[in-house]
């Protein structure tokens, strides 16, 4: 087990991972920006180092000054948290070629997954269903053409990032022109084309790897209701899963992290097409979701103590789970809200169709 760990991260997952890491017997080292020298995780670690000042780029996002304090502190690896670094491949890479262990998947399967387009063409042979899609777009040409291979309606979707931001449905070719010619711009950033599941769920489901190549999962969360493709809640079990679909979306989703050679946790996203109930793989997160708290609620599971013992090398063999219950027979429920403030930035309106700023706070409920 490592002697001492040090957090690449800040606020409510950096005070969870100290929280692991102290029921452990880890000692723990806090990196901060100035702004946030007297914040929670820098008093609760037994070591803080400075990093640089309150812009992000300058101190969280640092990867010189961070592997520095790393090495000064002597720690035997690095936990990203979610954010941030946390599905940064190369930064994954310097942190292993330092000698020192990355808490996470491998490099090489965060560049995997990090595309979609790779992630789809990578996971493809193993034969779970996808919705119809398109290669990465270099004109609005090759776009229109796509488009209506691809069969409307259609998102535009990034292919690289996540949380929903950049994405445009197109339901004819006429909405796709205004989009490329307003919206998007398919020249500075790599989009590509799905079809556009009108009805749908979004399912997401909770792996566990260990490094010899043993995969489980430990049920699912739905995260269908949403704004402007931005989470509002999460809840466990989904309502919408009969017991032989829970069983089926977490068969497909070990199926996927296997694919990729998955290691350590993450999360296997999918839809769940309402005209077939048929689910369709989206992505994989290569980290701790920011929701995994109600995952833990219902299974029992400590899913940070899960990642620190798998990167030290620990078989599943660990997880109660595999013994005591079927993790698709959940014996409990729980969800998390997203607490939204929207500041509009047009007067007057309600639900702008412009940019917004928005705040949360993620509060887990169990039943």
């Amino acid at each position: 087990m490592f002697k001492r760990i040090l957090i690449a991260n800040r606020g409510e997952i950096a005070v969870r991972v100290i929280r692991a890491c102290q029921e452990l017997d880890i000692e723990t080292v806090a990196i901060y920006s100035e702004a946030d020298a007297n914040a929670l995780h820098v008093q609760l670690a037994d070591i803080s180092v400075n990093v640089g000042p309150a812009d992000a780029t300058e101190s969280y996002l640092n990867k010189t000054a961070i592997l520095k304090a790393a090495r000064e502190t002597h720690a035997d690896a690095i936990h990203p948290g979610y954010g941030f670094l946390s599905e940064d491949a190369d930064f994954a890479e310097q942190v292993t070629e330092a000698g020192i262990t990355w808490i996470g998947p491998m490099p090489e399967t965060i560049r995997l997954v990090g595309d979609k387009d790779i992630a789809r063409a990578t996971i493809a042979p193993s034969g779970i269903p996808m919705a119809k899609g398109s290669d990465p777009l270099t004109s609005n040409e090759e776009a229109i053409k796509a488009a209506a291979e691809v069969g409307y309606p259609v998102i535009l979707k990034p292919v690289a990032g996540g949380g929903g931001k950049g994405m445009c449905v197109a339901h004819n070719e006429e909405d796709l022109r205004n989009i490329l010619t307003v919206l998007v711009d398919i020249t500075k950033i790599k989009y590509y084309f799905e079809h556009y599941i009108e009805r749908s769920r979004h399912i997401e489901v909770q792996i566990v790897a260990d490094n010899y190549g043993e995969v489980m999962h430990l049920g699912e969360r739905e995260c269908s209701l949403q704004r402007r493709n931005q989470k509002l809640l999460e809840e466990s079990p989904s309502i919408a899963l009969t017991q032989n679909m829970r069983k089926r979306v977490g068969q497909l989703a070990v199926v996927a992290a296997k694919s990729v050679h998955y290691s350590n946790i993450g999360t296997v996203e999918f839809l769940l097409d309402l005209a077939n109930n048929e689910f369709y793989f989206m992505e994989i997160n290569p980290r701790i979701q920011v929701e995994h708290g109600i995952t833990e609620a219902v299974t029992g599971i400590d899913l940070v103590r899960t990642q620190i013992r798998i990167a030290a090398g620990d078989a599943l063999d660990f997880l109660p789970e595999r013994t005591s219950r079927s993790p698709a027979m959940p014996s409990s429920a729980a969800s998390t809200p997203r607490i939204r403030k929207t500041t509009s930035c047009r007067p007057r309106a309600r639900f702008p169709s412009c940019m917004s700023r928005a705040v949360h706070v993620s509060v887990s409920t169990a039943a």
